[in-house]
């Protein structure tokens, strides 16, 4: 058994995820990575995020990002999922909604109370554009648990 894992063992560790990392490239080519909530449905990544936030320029520009999720501290304890994407801006309607409902359940109880945040802070999260990551081909992963370390 090799260290790569298996997609139905990609979507399972996406899905046990709690932060992604994604990245999308500035007008002039240098790539911007970013930590970001997500969720998976039907096996596809959707995150939200305020409507006037950069990130969603930078994806009208150019749709295509990375998106990684990792996890462990020690070396042999170290899993990955990444993958290469075309991120679409998801219109208002079910799919959207859906994807908000699944993201509202995951992160429940993890924000800040919303009575809590500035008027401002909280004026700019008031709305959200949801965005889906289209795997543009198959993602790189790995798991270091499944290396056999030698007896001493």
């Amino acid at each position: 058994m090799g260290v790569r894992l298996s997609e139905d063992e990609q979507i399972a560790f996406l899905e046990r995820g709690h932060t992604g990392i994604i990245t999308t490239l500035r007008r002039d080519g240098w790539p911007v990575s970013l930590p970001v909530w997500y969720a998976v449905m039907d096996g596809k990544v959707y995150l939200g995020t305020p409507p006037k936030a950069k990130k969603v320029a930078r994806i009208r520009n150019d749709e295509r990002c990375s998106f990684l999720v990792e996890s462990g501290e020690k070396w042999v304890d170290l899993a990955a999922v990444e993958f290469r994407a075309r991120a679409v801006i998801v219109e208002p309607g079910p799919e959207a909604e859906a994807a908000e409902a699944e993201l509202a359940r995951k992160y429940e109880g993890y924000g800040p109370p919303q009575e809590l945040l500035p008027p401002a802070t909280k004026n700019h999260y008031s709305a959200r554009t949801v965005i889906r990551l289209d795997p543009a081909e198959p993602a790189i992963s790995w798991d270091n648990q499944r290396i056999r370390l030698r007896a001493k």
